[in-house]
């Protein structure tokens, strides 16, 4: 099975986005060295096939010359391993040398866009969406495919309708992040989707892809449909993630996640030192992880949903308890609505509503001019 390691190069970053707890004005910026380390430390670390993913903060802001030093020390370093990159930016530092770079390693781009220009700058600050939507075409105009994380607050989640035809209308594929509660926040919970919220709005984000499936991906709800599927979580927030993601800091400080990075109680050991799984699995982090994942068997083990849910990300369950572990994933209530939603709809697409369990997954499902969850895995 591949893991994953993302690469934090910077938590600095151009935009000041009202509900952004990943920023940090004055962060250091990675070195080539510490990419080395990386190399140096995975070499010996796991033999699995390893997704990189570039985030930050900005990751652009570490500049070209580090693109083009770091992504063929990573992809020759690595080569017997199976390697894939990845790249989450505003794309305000995007320019044509650039996304050369990145084209020459077919990586994708995700960005960040909150729907049409006006609701969007009201979130993420005036002139957010011109200088992202520049970048958007220099990216495009070099090839690069560039996909949109929609993050919806308890503000805008009132314009979902609008929000949703800016995506289609634009021609543009969409994942939904809901605004979330930040261990570096004094208020935590402001501007957060309240979970019975972000519930109805999955449902509503199923409906209108139903409706328009050859017109626009929604990627959080393929995912989750892959979920009940398969009966196994199939993204970060839907499995026991420790011991399969990794973050690494600007300074080769390795973290659980990259929503920890920059917090010092959360780090786990330093590429430079090229430990273990064994050495990482001593530090405070881990060990807070692993009770979160004990919790999680304790309090979901009787839901039906436990294999492909595993209570959610720790992250969020620890951000309204300043860190401390006390109940899983806030969201919860939001994924068993969903989840609940697709198994319905699945089970009545494939056995006429019978409430038989999902099984011979082969049989083929009743001929229906409206399209089903049954389309949505077609195409994925």
């Amino acid at each position: 099975m591949p893991f994953h390691v993302m690469l934090i190069p910077t938590l600095g970053c151009p935009a000041n986005c009202s509900y952004c707890w990943s920023s940090e004005e004055d962060s250091p910026v990675m070195s080539v060295e510490t990419i080395e380390e990386v190399v140096e430390w995975l070499k010996d670390f796991r033999d699995e096939p390893v997704t990189f993913t570039f985030h930050g903060g900005e990751p652009l802001l570490a500049g070209a010359d580090f693109f083009r030093k770091a992504l063929p020390l990573i992809a020759e370093g690595l080569s017997e391993q199976k390697i894939a990159f990845a790249l989450q930016t505003n794309l305000w530092k995007m320019t044509p040398e650039l996304a050369r770079i990145l084209a020459e390693y077919d990586i994708p781009i995700g960005s960040s866009m909150d729907g049409p220009k006006e609701l969007n700058d009201s979130q993420r600050g005036e002139g957010y969406y011109d200088k992202t939507m520049r970048g958007y075409e220099i990216a495009k105009e070099n090839g690069l495919k560039v996909s949109f994380i929609c993050t919806f607050t308890s503000n805008s989640v009132k314009y979902k309708e609008d929000i949703f035809n800016f995506f289609l209308e634009n021609g543009l594929n969409l994942k939904l992040h809901p605004a979330l509660p930040s261990l570096r926040s004094h208020d935590p919970n402001e501007l957060a989707l309240e979970p019975e919220e972000y519930g109805e709005l999955l449902v509503f984000l199923l409906d209108k892809y139903l409706e328009h499936l050859n017109d626009i991906e929604v990627m959080n709800i393929n995912d989750i449909c892959r979920c009940v599927f398969t009966g196994r979580g199939n993204v970060c927030t839907f499995v026991d993630c420790m011991g399969d993601t990794f973050a690494v800091g600007p300074d080769g400080s390795i973290y659980p996640c990259y929503r920890y990075v920059g917090m010092p109680e959360y780090v786990m050991g330093n590429v430079y030192d090229r430990p273990s799984m064994e050495d990482l699995s001593r530090s405070d982090a881990w060990k807070l992880m692993q009770e979160y994942k004990e919790l999680v068997d304790e309090k979901c083990g009787d839901c039906s949903y436990i294999n492909f849910c595993r209570g959610g990300c720790p992250y969020n369950a620890t951000a309204p308890y300043d860190g401390e572990i006390v109940d899983v994933d806030p969201h919860c209530t939001a994924y068993k609505r969903i989840f609940k939603e697709i198994t319905d709809r699945l089970n009545n697409e494939m056995f006429g509503g019978s409430g038989m369990e999902l099984c011979g997954l082969n049989a083929a499902p009743p001929v229906s001019a409206k399209a089903g969850i049954m389309d949505i895995m077609r195409r994925h």
